[in-house]
């Protein structure tokens, strides 16, 4: 089952974050806080959209996303998606993303946008399903 993110959701998404990406490919170090204070700011923002996908009414992933303003035509900036470590590869990530994408076309948006680390196995994931990197983009970062 697919639905709308609600709020009392946060918990289990904080701890599937912590799952998803505190293991192997990632080898993150999120924990309970500062997973909690991430995902609290995509909510805060009014203009959030949240999709969590269940499996026997349990929650096994969930996309955290925003409506992004543009000046040729709005677009759904996908902040996070992730999927539970046990349920990756069944098809889960596939239907959030489609999922979104529907979202995306319903409400006039012009497609989805996203960053994703170009050496992981979430780049091929992308690739997969129709996305291609933005050659004109840069991504870049300065350590203070």
């Amino acid at each position: 089952m697919l639905r709308e993110f609600h709020p009392g959701d946060l918990e289990t998404c904080v701890c599937l974050l912590i799952e998803a990406y505190n293991g192997e490919p990632w080898n993150n170090h999120w924990t309970n806080e500062t997973a909690t204070r991430y995902l609290k700011e995509f909510v805060s923002n009014e203009k959030f959209v949240g999709f969590v996908i269940c499996e026997k009414e349990v929650i096994v992933g969930a996309m955290f996303a925003h409506q992004k303003t543009w000046w040729t035509k709005d677009e759904l900036f996908v902040d996070e998606l992730f999927i539970a470590p046990r349920f990756q590869r069944k098809g889960y990530g596939e239907k959030l993303l489609a999922h979104a994408e529907t979202y995306a076309q319903s409400e006039g948006l012009a497609g989805l946008t996203l960053l994703t680390n170009r050496y992981l196995p979430a780049k091929t994931f992308y690739t997969k399903h129709g996305y291609k990197p933005a050659e004109h983009i840069i991504f870049m970062y300065k350590q203070v």
